[in-house]
């Protein structure tokens, strides 16, 4: 019952707090969007699939932090810690993780929540899946905006660092409640405000 009050109660204040933070964000909004697009070619908003709820697919927004061709040589790649491939804005955007806001659209959808395993790409989730055990059970409850794995730990570099974050992510769903949610919140600040990874 715990449980079930937990769920509806996190599904409200994902809505409320898109919402707000949305409306508090706006002038930020507008000012990243100039940013992106004075300092290189391209769209501002960057669109990519993803696998979210029950492998449901849907379309992930960011402000575009790397340069249009990033992936024409080498296809889907996992981002890194100072990826060369980032633009000039770009690179603090990723290191303050502002270009991570668009995602509040895809909180207000209802394709995400504020809080939980990150959403991964279908191609990575085709490969993973067959080599990780257990990997499909972070894909019981929705993909957040941050989570447990972003807060303890650092990009993903090989499969270890996969296989940490699945635990995370593990560990998250079976202890998941408002106080666990909280306190990821104030890590999540926290970090932007250092504009550092953890590791």
């Amino acid at each position: 019952m715990i449980r079930i009050r937990y769920r509806h109660f996190k599904c409200l204040m994902d809505y409320l707090g898109a919402g707000v933070l949305l409306t508090l964000t706006a002038p930020l909004f507008l000012l990243i969007a100039l940013l992106v697009k004075w300092d290189s070619p391209g769209p501002v908003f960057y669109r990519q699939w993803r696998v979210g709820r029950q492998g449901r697919l849907f379309r992930i927004w960011k402000f575009r932090s790397m340069r249009t061709d990033a992936e024409s040589q080498s296809g889907p790649v996992w981002a890194k810690k100072n990826d060369p491939r980032a633009t000039r804005v770009g690179s603090i955007l990723r290191k303050s993780h502002l270009d991570e806001l668009p995602q509040l659209f895809n909180v207000a959808l209802g394709q995400m929540s504020l809080i939980g395993p990150r959403p991964e790409r279908p191609e990575m989730v085709a490969t993973l899946r067959d080599r990780i055990s257990g990997y499909d059970r972070r894909l019981e409850v929705k993909p957040g905006i941050t989570g447990l794995a972003q807060v303890k730990h650092r990009y993903d570099a090989t499969l270890k660092d996969v296989r940490d974050k699945i635990r995370y992510d593990a560990l998250y769903i079976r202890k998941a409640c408002l106080l666990l949610d909280m306190k990821i919140a104030a890590f999540t600040i926290r970090k932007m405000l250092l504009m550092a990874d953890p590791g």
